[in-house]
């Protein structure tokens, strides 16, 4: 874009409603993040003073954020959950070309199942690997994540519970294969604990996906609570019609 250098509108107003523009086009998807100050200094052809000033309008509009050594990112940025392919919450975040990251808050080999699990698993189960994540993106809190695993899966590691998703620790069990997942969506008000981990505030409107997997043989595994910031996540699905 060339700026018109004789108009009214100072250069940083120009250059600001031409960031707004390609940010509302979704023209920095996925990551939301736009270039350096250098590199926008370089395209419109102006000192680097004039492109903060610009970035500083959009931060005041609260369209962007600056993120310490990180760089400048478009607020609102969503990252999307397809409810109709067989992706775990990790792996449907890193399809969307950012990086995601996974802390591991809690592990239990044998917890006792919470009455909200009980009728998921079979009747003869009572215990289950239980695991609590951390899900972010640029160090941006987007899920808590609640897991329990059949007993059988006692033998993964605390490493592999670090540093692995989940379908991909269960996949890497003898004889495990996954077949099919079943999902439900709720919204809830945030509790003390979850809020603190999400970093939102008591009773903030949360989205709740349940997930249970089912292995090949028809037994479920896996079964999880995701408690999700919904302003930085959506579902979508796909259908088709039939003639």
């Amino acid at each position: 874009m060339s700026l018109i250098r004789e108009n009214a509108t100072s250069l940083y107003d120009q250059i600001a409603a031409t960031l707004r523009d390609e940010i509302e086009r979704g023209g920095y998807e996925p990551s939301g993040k736009l270039p350096s100050e250098a590199e926008l200094s370089e395209r419109f052809g102006v000192s680097r003073v004039t492109v903060r000033l610009a970035i500083g309008k959009l931060v005041s509009d609260s369209l962007v954020e600056r993120k310490q050594g990180k760089g400048t990112f478009a607020t609102g940025k969503r990252f999307r959950h397809r409810l109709d392919a067989l992706h775990g919450f990790y792996d449907s975040l890193a399809r969307q070309g950012v990086h995601p990251q996974m802390k591991l808050l809690r592990m239990d080999q044998a917890k006792k199942l919470p009455p909200a699990m009980h009728g998921v698993f079979a009747p003869s189960i009572k215990t289950a690997v239980y695991l609590e994540r951390l899900h972010s993106v640029d160090d941006d809190v987007v899920a808590l994540a609640q897991t329990w695993l059949l007993p059988e899966a006692g033998e993964i590691s605390e490493r592999l519970a670090q540093t692995r998703p989940t379908y991909e620790i269960l996949e890497s069990l003898p004889g495990w294969r996954l077949a099919r997942a079943d999902m439900s969506i709720t919204a809830v008000p945030a509790s003390g604990a979850i809020a603190i981990q999400l970093q939102v505030t008591e009773h903030t409107p949360l989205l709740v996906m349940k997930r249970t997997s089912r292995l090949s043989d028809g037994r479920v595994c896996e079964a999880t609570l995701f408690h999700i910031r919904p302003e930085r996540y959506e579902f979508t699905v796909s259908s088709v019609t039939h003639a």
